[in-house]
């Protein structure tokens, strides 16, 4: 099963997918025109592989240096060389591949080699093997892993819904690709994608200067038009590389756009072989496995999407399961931050109910605290969850201009609340915004401030803005 063949005079790449007595069906990836009945079919005696080594990222091949020497012993996943891949990808490792071991006889000069040339040279047990730098590995099959490490440090974004992610897909290819473009901006990233065009135009600052995305992205690019059997590959090829990368101790992001057309290319295999296959929709079972095992959800909202509200993450489907294990981390960085997330959400959670009450009695028939809770939820969601990511100021959100925009526009919605009650609703919500206009601008203008200017410049700011908030309200108690 899954050994890879070769298909007809023109040597088609295909692959067994079912083995029926003296009988094989073979899927094969490329288009089949021109094939008959008689062709051969050529077997390779291995699975489908993909070459992993330097050059991934574009095709760069390079000296490497030599941090062992002959003699010494080496085993599966030591590094003992590197190579330059490109400005973004300085070190790619050089590794011994997964199960291998042995005594160093032969390692390489600095110099220039090509992926196939003949770099290090080991003895295990009386027999000698010859390592490239390039490794092949069957794309079904995981490479191994020690101990999975705990996830106790949160994917810093600097989009501040992916953050706060309330209760952190189906959506439009814009919102998709906008995603995408915010990911790959800011954190170390390799791309699985299906599609064609997905993010070869962008481009990243670094150091002052502006890079392609593409120099730290592997691209597995697969559309819905080209042969069912590449599409169901394309997952195991991008986690295989993925894996790779991993195993050089980088960070890696594997993102697949979407799970969905994988799942479309097995049931299209399915019915080839007269299998049962499962349905399309969120009743999927490929869908509903998904979401059982996944620690974080984001849930793109196409009417979001349709108001222009970027990033469309709906903060009300989307959930992460890791909100304890980090809390740890945010206590030591940023305190205050786990109740004003905390208070956020019960907001937004109370302005959808509040929503519905709105739409059968009218605004005016609410409680002075209810309608500075539909206020303050406007303005969360329209000057914090809703963010610019072309703008200098605003394509990247520090964690500390994060929370100090959360804790501003949580002590005006504390202290406004507060004001109604110790007055017994003499003090309604047309007084405070009569009173207090100029503060309402303030709160919707904290996300114009530029990060480039300084954390301890902003803090100043955003600090006078919070002091600001609570002497008028003990003047407006007065």
């Amino acid at each position: 099963m899954y050994e890879l063949v070769r298909v007809g005079h023109e040597e088609l790449v295909g692959e067994v997918i079912r083995i029926d007595g003296d009988k094989a069906t073979i899927q094969v990836y490329e288009e089949t025109a021109g094939l008959t009945i008689g062709d051969p079919v050529l077997k390779t005696g291995k699975p489908l592989s993909v070459e992993l080594g330097p050059g991934l990222m574009s095709n760069i091949y390079d000296g490497i240096q030599r941090p062992l020497k002959i003699g010494d012993h080496i085993t599966g996943g030591d590094i003992y060389g590197q190579v330059f891949e490109n400005s973004l990808v300085k070190n790619h490792s050089i590794m011994l591949p997964p199960k291998a071991m042995g005594t160093i006889t032969h390692i390489a000069e600095k110099g220039t080699y090509t992926l196939e040339d003949t770099v290090l040279e080991t003895e295990f047990e009386g027999q000698k093997f010859k390592y490239s730098m390039m490794q092949l590995w069957p794309v079904r099959s995981p490479r191994p892993v020690t101990e999975k490490l705990s996830a106790n440090y949160p994917l810093l974004t600097g989009q501040r819904v992916y953050k706060e992610a309330l209760r952190p897909s189906l959506v439009p290819s814009a919102a998709v690709k906008r995603l995408f473009h915010n990911l790959c901006q800011n954190i170390p990233i390799l791309i699985l994608s299906y599609m064609l065009d997905a993010e070869s135009g962008l481009s990243i600052t670094i150091d002052d200067r502006k890079e392609s995305i593409m120099k730290r992205t592997t691209l597995v690019a697969n559309t819905s038009n080209m042969p069912v059997a590449a599409r169901e590959a394309s997952i195991y090829t991008g986690i295989t590389l993925s894996e790779y990368f991993r195993d050089q101790g980088k960070n890696v992001a594997m993102m697949a756009d979407s799970t969905s057309r994988w799942a479309e290319a097995l049931r299209e295999i399915s019915g080839r072989l007269a299998e049962m296959p499962a349905g399309g929709d969120f009743s999927d079972p490929v869908t509903t496995s998904t979401l059982g095992i996944v620690q974080v959800f984001w849930g793109l909202d196409k009417k979001l999407a349709q108001r222009k509200h970027f990033p469309s993450v709906n903060w009300s489907i989307s959930f992460s399961k890791y909100l304890k294990i980090l809390e740890s981390y945010y206590e030591s960085t940023e305190p205050d931050f786990i109740p004003l997330r905390d208070r956020t959400k019960e907001i937004l959670q109370k302005e959808e109910d509040l929503s519905e009450i709105v739409q059968l009695v009218g605004k005016s028939a609410l409680g002075e605290a209810d309608k500075i809770t539909l206020e303050v939820a406007r303005i969360i969601k329209d000057d914090f969850l809703q963010q610019n990511g072309y703008s200098e100021y605003d394509r990247y959100c520090p964690f500390y201009k994060t929370t100090w925009m959360l804790k501003n526009m949580i002590g005006f919605y504390n202290a406004a609340t507060h004001a109604v009650e110790v007055t017994n609703n003499e003090i309604t919500w047309a007084k405070i915004r009569d009173n207090m206009g100029d503060i309402l601008y303030k709160l919707g203008s904290m996300k114009f401030e530029d990060p480039a200017e300084g954390e301890e410049i902003l803090s100043e700011r955003y600090q006078k803005i919070h002091n600001e908030i609570q002497e008028r309200f003990r003047q407006l108690l007065e």
